[in-house]
């Protein structure tokens, strides 16, 4: 479960594969949202309050509008339950924990994924972001705490790095995967 960040709505991850908001002050349901497909795990609101991940059993997680309660983006890539859901401080990624032992990180905007994190050897739970928004905290059943740095960097130089590292151009494979939409011509320098 998670509070809004001014402390009026409670979120609620229910295992009858709804999330709901509750007014706190009067303790009542304000609203469902339905669209997952089994039970949710987690709750998180971003930080501008706007937007609600949730995080399934169904290997999704899905970012919500909190005002019409409408499922905004469904972000689709685990291949196990979405234990955790984190937004970074500035509200622009969000974090994912599943049973497929890695960590994703997602552009919320966009609803794609940004990278992939592994290395746990056993399902992860949580996932929480530093203050600063550099570094991720994932927590596992492998009893291993991991810290990951989230910075990633800008596409040309991500790029520009891999022609260094691997010392040739990109494989028309490989474009297709990277890059796509541009199919020909030389990328490495």
């Amino acid at each position: 479960m998670a509070f809004s960040r001014d402390g009026r709505t409670l979120a609620t991850a229910i295992s009858d594969n709804t999330v709901r908001l509750w007014e706190v002050t009067k303790g009542r349901s304000r609203a469902t949202f339905n669209g997952h497909t089994n039970a949710v795990n987690a709750v998180a609101f971003s930080p501008d309050g706007h937007t609600l991940a949730t995080g399934s059993d169904d290997q999704n997680a899905r970012l919500w509008d909190v005002r019409t309660g409408r499922t905004r983006i469904t972000l689709t890539g685990h291949t196990g339950p979405v234990h955790s859901v984190s937004f970074s401080p500035d509200g622009r990624t969000l974090a994912t924990g599943s049973n497929d032992q890695t960590v994703r990180l997602w552009d919320v905007r966009t609803g794609q994924a940004r990278a992939t994190l592994a290395g746990h050897t056993g399902p992860v739970w949580p996932v929480a972001f530093s203050p600063d928004g550099r570094t991720l905290a994932s927590a596992s059943d492998d009893r291993t705490v991991w810290l990951w740095d989230t910075s990633l960097p800008e596409p040309g130089a991500a790029i520009r790095a891999v022609c260094q590292n691997v010392g040739r151009d990109l494989t028309q494979d490989e474009r297709a995967a990277f890059l796509p939409g541009l199919s020909a011509g030389q990328v490495c320098p």
